[in-house]
């Protein structure tokens, strides 16, 4: 955040040296316990913070950097006629270094006329009348280093708070059912999901399949095989255009030797080329997975040479990967005879 003209940050009760080596660099900073503890509430306390004549915010978190020459960007862009900016965002890395989810974000607004809104997930809501006039800027890279031992033990509670405030609001209904997933409650991830996918206001499509495909591997994990191919299924007509549940549905098809259906899938996923920059997208479906299993599954058919052009761009993918490097040696020794 070096290139903007001031940085106000709002610490909500860091225990280490932090707010002494913020001040020494000239930040503005701001003690305040929020209890209860919410993240619209803080995010809204740090926004009021800002002066009133501030044309542009930018709202971060300690734990992301933005790449050098997002202001000069922005100034080419910005007009008194805009209210609000989308970037490229990339919320991890893979232990390779390469990017994990990556999407757009829209934390580059207006001082007056947003507020933060939800207890968790929070996002920028607009107040003012129509939509605001916003553009997606290219070039803008905000990356997030999170920090892996960070819990997540607040997230449940405050999501339960979040859909019984507004229980009409389909996002907080997908977040909840993915919590209750990540922390292995299947029947209740299932039961929310099917809740948010019978919903009115449900209908983005990339979500849906998502809530879809979550039911699809709670599922497995208790062992309803038939119907985790069900909602498999499912996911893939509710949003064919994404790779994540066709590579979903081959993981699938590889774990219970279909491999007609594994490659069928993979050639569905790998015919997508264009990833989409929403957080359904996922780093395994456009690295080297889709190939791999598509190897596997025409190792199987007998369908050798496939085999081995699947696995060499499995490898050109993954090139420090050995167990791929080792079945590319393995087909192309079938090949051969």
């Amino acid at each position: 955040m070096g290139e903007a003209d001031e940085i106000y940050v709002l610490d909500t009760g860091s225990t280490d040296d932090t707010v002494e080596k913020l001040r020494r660099r000239g930040i503005c900073v701001t003690q305040e316990i929020i209890q209860p503890w919410r993240f619209d509430t803080a995010r809204n306390r740090a926004l009021a913070l800002v002066p009133e004549d501030t044309d542009l915010c930018v709202s971060t978190d300690l734990d992301e950097v933005f790449r050098p020459g997002w202001r000069q960007l922005l100034e080419q862009v910005w007009t008194p006629a805009l209210q609000q900016i989308y970037f490229r965002y990339t919320w991890n890395f893979l232990p390779d270094g390469s990017e994990g989810y990556v999407f757009w974000r829209e934390k580059i607004h207006a001082r007056h006329g947003f507020r933060w809104t939800h207890p968790v997930h929070e996002v920028l809501t607009y107040q003012g009348p129509g939509q605001p006039r916003s553009l997606c800027v290219e070039g803008i890279q905000l990356d997030h280093h999170p920090d892996p031992e960070k819990s997540r033990a607040q997230y449940l509670p405050l999501l339960e708070l979040a859909v019984a405030e507004d229980p009409h609001d389909d996002r907080n209904r997908h977040y909840l059912g993915r919590e209750y997933f990540y922390r292995g409650q299947w029947s209740s991830c299932i039961q929310t999901l099917q809740s948010h996918l019978r919903m009115p206001e449900s209908q983005w499509a990339d979500e849906r399949c998502a809530s879809l495909r979550y039911i699809a591997k709670s599922h497995q994990a208790l062992g309803h095989s038939r119907e985790a191919l069900r909602y498999l299924l499912r996911a893939c007509g509710e949003a064919p255009w994404l790779r994540e549940p066709w590579v979903d549905l081959a993981v699938d098809c590889y774990q219970n030797g279909r491999w007609s259906g594994c490659l069928f899938a993979c050639e569905q996923a790998l015919a997508i080329t264009r990833r989409p920059m929403s957080y359904i997208s996922e780093a395994d479906s456009w690295g080297s997975l889709p190939e791999d299993l598509a190897a596997l599954a025409c190792y199987h058919l007998g369908q050798m040479q496939n085999a081995a052009a699947y696995g060499l761009a499995a490898v050109k993918k993954s090139p420090s990967d050995e167990r791929l490097k080792e079945n590319l040696r393995w087909y192309e020794q079938a090949l051969q005879g």
